[in-house]
């Protein structure tokens, strides 16, 4: 079930990956380069083709409860734990929630879950685009990635 979502969404997929860095310095980085990557003039541009909710980030930085940026907003957060994202447009309702796991030796395991409806036809068809041909999937692996970079 999803943090912060008052009826779940269906599940769609989670990805893992294992970050030689604690779950407070990996915190710091998923809240600095999701709101860096999510709130530039690209992204901003396919909410607004898409109809989505939020258009525009605001709130407090850093992100917490209550943040925004294109297409989504942070319905929870829980510092070095978990954080919520929930947004929708005119084909899909959605969440995604990180969480982290510290490990024995040091590390932190991330795992990003995404959940979302895709209702009527068009939204089954945009479904079958974005995780039907695996986009999502190869994006979701390669934001992962990222954070196991300093």
């Amino acid at each position: 079930m999803t943090t912060g979502a008052a009826v779940p969404l269906p599940f769609v997929d989670e990805h893992t990956v294992t970050v030689d860095a604690g779950a407070e310095e990996l915190w710091h980085r998923l809240l600095t380069r999701l709101d860096r990557s999510l709130s530039g003039a690209g992204g901003a541009r396919y909410v607004r083709l898409v109809g989505g909710d939020p258009r525009e980030a605001a709130g407090p930085r850093p992100l917490t409860e209550g943040s925004a940026y294109p297409g989504f907003r942070v319905v929870a957060a829980v510092p070095g734990r978990e954080l919520a994202l929930a947004g929708s447009h005119r084909f899909s309702t959605y969440s995604l929630v990180f969480r982290l796991e510290p490990l024995e030796d040091g590390r932190t395991r991330l795992a990003a879950e995404t959940r979302a409806a895709f209702p009527g036809v068009a939204g089954r068809i945009y479904r079958l685009l974005v995780i039907g041909s695996g986009g999502h999937a190869l994006g979701m692996r390669r934001m992962l990635a990222g954070y196991r970079e300093p």
